[in-house]
């Protein structure tokens, strides 16, 4: 074969793979609750407690060509508490803990979506809870499974920060400050 030959196919390759359109975006846009879920951990007179929420409602709004523009929104009813006893479930909504009565919800709402690496984010936003807003930052993992998309992140939240175990229960040698976070937003493909 000749010089010119292969110069010509590979002129020919380079302009082709470059005339290919890029990869397709995908949109995020609806959250499924159902198949989502937020959970947390600390550590209680040195043992590890696992807790749910059963109720809260998700806005997204993600798309994978440009997600510095995305938007999430969170709010959780905070007596959807699961912390693996009615007894608890019972404490954690007084004064001293939640106070579900005068603040019955949690919110979120993100400020920043910045790639981090492959399908890896950091979010950061608002967290308001019991009356306090902190800003908050997750690291969370997009990963794409038969055009849905599955959003798993966490965070530490420092109690302290938000007012949550007073009195008694501010000793953090009896309850942990760091509480762990981890979320699970299901959304299909737009």
């Amino acid at each position: 074969m000749n010089h010119r030959f292969l110069s010509s196919v590979a002129m020919i390759a380079a302009l082709s793979f470059g005339a290919l359109p890029p990869a397709l975006a995908v949109e995020y846009t609806q959250v499924n609750p159902t198949a989502s879920q937020i959970a947390f951990t600390y550590t209680q007179m040195g043992a590890r407690v696992y807790g749910t929420f059963s109720k809260f409602e998700a806005s997204l709004n993600f798309d994978s060509a440009n997600p510095s523009a995305a938007q999430a929104a969170l709010t959780i009813q905070l007596d959807s508490i699961d912390a693996g006893s009615s007894d608890a479930n019972t404490e954690l909504q007084k004064p001293g803990w939640f106070n579900t009565a005068q603040y019955p919800v949690a919110k979120f709402e993100s400020t920043s979506v910045k790639p981090v690496e492959d399908n890896r984010y950091e979010v950061s936003g608002k967290l308001t809870l019991k009356g306090q807003t902190r800003e908050v930052s997750a690291l969370m993992v997009l990963s794409a499974q038969n055009a849905i998309g599955v959003f798993n992140g966490e965070f530490i939240l420092k109690r302290a920060d938000f007012g949550v175990g007073e009195g008694e229960w501010a000793d953090y040698g009896v309850v942990s400050n760091d509480i762990n976070i981890k979320f699970r937003m299901v959304a299909p493909e737009q």
